[in-house]
């Protein structure tokens, strides 16, 4: 057992090294996943950011943790892309006929975007930081922060893994986190929710993203997050199982 334990380590090990491999001998990737957030929090700072009353003096503060979570939704899609090209190669099947786990590559693509998404993410902060960013957490908080996004981005990822292996076409695989990159738009990430119509402020309260940003938002604040973060903390943990069940019923499919 311990000796089959070992290789399923070593052989997610050896997958995430290609994985990475591909990332960094094509570095448009992480810049792409990083740039267009980017973007967005110079766009709504510079542009918007005077118009938008949020009840907060550093809209950058306020608008970060939205951002974050656009980075990661954008990152996640590259995960279903490489998938579906593996799929399209026939590499799943031909590692299939090799001596290694069964379920190492996928989990290589899974990790992958999990370090992906977190260098992405270093550079978003860093960004905020030059324009106003400032966080009075402590160490704690701010684990907590890295906690739940990391939780999001798994939970992210196992739902691109999805469409990365069922999807037909390579605009089918990556089609799925167009919906959500934009969600956070239909939350409280951008501006507060009592300034929308009725029917848009129930959708928006009542959807992950504002429950994460809710929480994420009052910890880099130094403040409780309340009720808050047990209830991003249900979504994230909620959307990962369900998705890791369907993922890998998928990835069964193929193998």
């Amino acid at each position: 057992m311990e000796s089959t334990k070992k290789h399923f380590f070593i052989d997610i090990s050896v997958m995430l090294g290609r994985s990475m491999r591909h990332i960094f001998r094509s570095m448009d990737t992480i810049i792409t996943v990083t740039i267009m957030p980017i973007m967005m929090m110079l766009l709504f700072v510079y542009v918007f950011g005077g118009a938008i009353q949020t009840g907060t003096d550093n809209y950058v503060n306020y608008l970060l943790p939205g951002i974050l979570l656009m980075a990661i939704a954008s990152g996640v899609s590259y995960t279903a892309y490489r998938l579906f090209n593996d799929v399209q190669k026939g590499i799943i099947e031909r590692f299939q006929t090799m001596p290694i786990s069964r379920s190492a590559l996928l989990w290589g693509h899974v990790l992958t975007s999990l370090v992906s998404n977190a260098i992405s993410l270093v550079v978003i902060i860093l960004v905020a930081l030059l324009m106003g960013f400032r966080s009075s957490a402590g160490v704690l908080p701010w684990l907590a922060v890295a906690g739940i996004l990391v939780l999001f981005t798994l939970a992210l990822t196992w739902v691109a893994a999805i469409a990365g292996l069922s999807a037909k076409t390579v605009d089918g695989a990556s089609a799925f986190s167009y919906p959500i990159i934009f969600l956070p738009f239909i939350s409280s990430a951008f501006v507060p929710t009592e300034s929308m119509p009725t029917v848009v402020r129930v959708f928006a309260e009542n959807q992950p993203v504002t429950s994460i940003v809710e929480a994420t938002r009052a910890l880099l604040s130094g403040e409780s997050p309340g009720n808050e973060i047990w209830i991003a903390l249900a979504w994230c943990v909620g959307i990962m199982l369900l998705a890791y069940f369907f993922a890998m019923r998928a990835y069964k499919k193929r193998v």
